[in-house]
């Protein structure tokens, strides 16, 4: 019997009850469990699997690049956070009022890290988001352009509801790139939320985008639900405080 109940969670593809089938049974022989709670325990299990698969899925199609989480951030180190803000972040309400978060400080001041954990905590949390290098991104829309797949790259960013938009900052751009990018923040205004890292306080992005109606367009946009962090504090790369705040030197 107990082969035939295996093949049946094999058929029915149920990989979480076949894991812990033999010492779920096992102990019930022994102790003489009830067949309640038995099978209670076995869909207990099979639930546990399916939610720990789901968010190991989330995390991986993110493509966060480092491991870090809140947890791991130097709060201590970093007096330009405030730790009762960011860890009310992590409340993940702004997610659901479709809120924006900008992070802006100079280069190691944290930002990737602090964004990176409030985007793993949503991961784990059920959300389901997406990471991006800014350059990549917008090479990533310049590209679309060559086979007209923009609307649909655009459609299918604007389903993720939490998107992190990391190191916007002094790039190269083209006018194709910047329109991309202005319909794609367009497109999110309202519905989902958008995490930003830049060191680049709000009136540079005027030179960063050469396009002053649409820099207007977007700032008003995304500043009308918007959190503004602007980290006032020290490099947290200097050689006496390594940890994984920030990544390596070149990359913020």
């Amino acid at each position: 019997m107990r082969e035939k109940i295996r093949q049946l969670l094999i058929e029915l593809r149920l990989k979480g009850m076949q894991n812990v089938l033999d010492p779920q049974l096992d102990a019930a022989e022994k102790k003489g469990t009830a067949i309640q709670k038995v099978l209670y325990s076995l869909l207990c299990d099979e639930l546990a699997y399916r939610q720990q698969r789901s968010m190991d899925y989330r995390l991986k199609h993110a493509k966060i690049p480092f491991d870090w989480t809140l947890k791991t951030f130097p709060f201590d180190k970093q007096p330009g956070v405030k730790k009762s803000q960011v860890m009310s972040l992590a409340g993940l309400d702004f997610i659901e009022r479709a809120e924006n978060i900008v992070f802006i400080g100079k280069p190691g001041t944290g930002k990737s890290g602090l964004a990176i954990g409030l985007l793993r905590t949503a991961l784990i949390n059920g959300y389901r988001g997406r990471f991006y290098n800014a350059q990549d991104l917008l090479d990533e829309l310049y590209a679309s352009l060559a086979d007209r797949s923009t609307p649909k790259l655009i459609k299918r960013l604007c389903n993720y509801p939490i998107l992190l938009i990391d190191e916007l900052g002094y790039l190269t751009l083209k006018a194709e790139q910047i329109n991309a990018f202005f319909k794609l923040m367009g497109e999110r205004y309202g519905k989902s939320s958008t995490i930003i890292t830049t060191n680049l306080d709000y009136p540079d992005w005027y030179e960063l985008f050469q396009r002053k109606s649409l820099v207007d367009a977007l700032l008003d946009r995304l500043k009308h639900r918007c959190i503004t962090i602007n980290i006032k504090g020290p490099s947290l790369r200097a050689p006496s405080q390594k940890n994984a705040a920030d990544p390596p030197p070149k990359s913020d």
